[in-house]
């Protein structure tokens, strides 16, 4: 019944864009805290970006200024926007969704792989 799906990943130059999008079905998006999280070969899953339900973000270090996340409650769809990519980006992406007030319910997607290469 529930599922969140990612699109908008691939192959990109160092210093190019990628958009990613995450489209959740079977919850009430407006209802949950959502993030984009992202791992790459031999390291642990790390959040990239948290955006509340009123559009409110937060970054990790190693992507402000580059990134940024954005929502769209009335297409239950949130944004990533990647912008001067590195190699260190590369990763596989997953979109994320937590409800607000029970937060122990998490959802998952499948993940997009991103890949920064020259």
């Amino acid at each position: 019944q529930v599922q969140l799906v990612e699109s908008g990943g691939g192959l990109v130059q160092p210093g190019g864009s990628l958009r990613l999008s995450c489209t959740a079905s079977g919850i009430s998006f407006s209802g949950n805290v959502m993030g984009w999280y992202r791992q790459a070969p031999g390291k642990e899953r790390e959040l990239v970006a948290g955006i509340s339900r009123g559009g409110t973000t937060t970054y990790a270090d190693s992507v402000k200024g580059r990134f940024t996340s954005s929502r769209d409650n009335a297409k239950n769809t949130v944004y990533l926007q990647m912008n001067n990519l590195k190699p260190e980006d590369t990763a596989v992406y997953y979109c994320n969704a937590k409800n607000a007030y029970e937060r122990w319910r998490t959802y998952w997607g499948q993940g997009t792989q991103v890949t920064v290469s020259s």
